[in-house]
């Protein structure tokens, strides 16, 4: 028998704002580039494998929009913040060249990918999987979405203060796989679909964060993420 009814309701991913539009932009899943930028893999002790991009996921339903606060999560007592370039995709794609890449582009936002540092760093250790360190609630801070066709990633200033003091600073230029080269590549292994989002990577001056502590981030010429860590869950 094919199920005509589900049995209960589950969580739901929000809609995400889109600068000038009324209507919101719909997830369906979230990717994220690992050690996209030198100065951050060496922080962690790590090189760059410049062969190819890696990546892991977060959940949707771990997104929080701009203006809002994002639980200090369980079972840690070390979670940094990365502040990073997120494109939203807005074409099917399936092995696209590079050339190609910009065309499947819905646009772009500020993203926070939130870790558990000490529990990644646990799993690298055992030579396991990342995802209890970096796949959880309230993981994934988000700001508004600017369209493709008013913003062209070059080296624009990338930012995040905690409390207004600047920790994390860099160019977009900085990163070792360019936007085109990590939607390409990706395609490679999934058929990538309008929903999905990348996050690209992260500069050096990752850290821990407290609840209370109010982060910002920017990149120039989008709209600005703000969140708040609250109370530990």
């Amino acid at each position: 028998m094919i199920p005509t009814a589900p049995l209960f309701a589950v969580p739901q991913s929000p809609l995400l704002p889109v600068e000038g539009l009324a209507q919101g932009f719909p997830i369906h899943r979230i990717f994220c580039v690992g050690r996209n930028y030198a100065a951050h893999a060496a922080e962690m002790g790590n090189t760059i494998d410049r062969a190819a991009p890696f990546y892991f996921t977060k959940p949707p339903t771990g997104l929080v929009l701009s203006g809002g606060t994002m639980t200090y999560p369980p079972g840690t007592e070390d979670c940094h913040h990365e502040i990073e370039l997120v494109i939203a995709i807005g074409a099917p794609a399936f092995r696209v060249s590079v050339e190609e890449a910009a065309r499947v582009i819905f646009g772009y936002a500020v993203g926070l990918d939130m870790t558990r540092r000490d529990l990644q760093q646990a799993a690298k250790d055992k030579q396991r999987p990342w995802d209890m360190g970096k796949s959880f609630e309230d993981s994934a801070g988000i700001g508004p979405i600017t369209q493709a066709a008013e913003f062209s990633p070059g080296r624009q200033r990338i930012e995040l203060t905690v409390n207004d003091t600047i920790r994390q600073e860099g160019e977009l230029s900085d990163m070792v796989w360019s936007v085109p080269e990590i939607v390409s590549h990706l395609s490679r292994y999934y058929h990538l679909t309008p929903g999905d989002l990348i996050y690209t990577g992260t500069p050096s001056g990752v850290g821990p964060v407290q609840p209370g502590d109010r982060l910002v981030g920017t990149v120039e010429g989008l709209a600005p993420l703000t969140v708040t860590i609250g109370p530990a869950a």
